[in-house]
């Protein structure tokens, strides 16, 4: 189902749902990505692994985000990602930027990205391409937000732990693309 031109995308948690508009107009490659993950069913069995809050990042991170991590393989995990990386889509080039509830595609180098995705605590422009998070300046692949489930996002993001990276994950409880009209 598309709505206001994004593709819907329902993801099941345990603290409620999020109904996730995809961007596949403004970044097309990484979008693609995303709902082949979805509709591959390579997500089903995905964990929320980490949840980075202002409180529990490294001592001395000159540039802290908020976020909201999940994907499959985890990091950890002995097994090969499904699908290969794809190309990275900046946010000069999309026109999207990192703001409060945006879904974008972790990474470690340009390009590298492919099997784990991140939501937005907060307006975040250090993840926007020039940004300093990552110190190649290259920012991250932004290719959706979040419509529906900003309480349930606030609900996780309160299930943070002392570290970044979750001891106990959290489970997708599912996630589909949906069928829902409004926003």
């Amino acid at each position: 189902m598309k709505a206001d031109g994004l593709t819907l995308v329902t993801l099941d948690t345990e603290e409620g749902s999020l109904v996730l508009g995809i961007d596949e107009a403004r970044a097309p490659l990484t979008a693609a990505n995303f709902l082949a993950y979805v509709d591959g069913g390579h997500l089903q069995a995905a964990t929320i692994y980490r949840i980075v809050t202002l409180a529990n990042q490294a001592a001395g991170t000159q540039h802290p985000i908020e976020v909201i991590q999940f994907g499959s393989p985890a990091p950890g995990e002995e097994r090969v990602p499904p699908l290969p990386p794809v190309p990275h889509e900046p946010t000069s080039s999309s026109g999207l930027r990192h703001r409060d509830g945006t879904l974008s595609l972790a990474r470690r180098a340009p390009g590298s990205g492919g099997h784990g995705f991140f939501i937005c605590i907060g307006d975040q422009p250090e993840l926007d391409e020039g940004g300093r998070r990552n110190p190649d300046g290259a920012g991250f692949a932004a290719f959706g937000r979040v419509v529906r489930g900003l309480d349930a996002l606030q609900r996780l993001h309160r299930r943070a732990e002392a570290t970044e990276y979750m001891q106990a994950p959290i489970g997708i409880l599912g996630i589909q693309r949906s069928s829902e009209f409004a926003i």
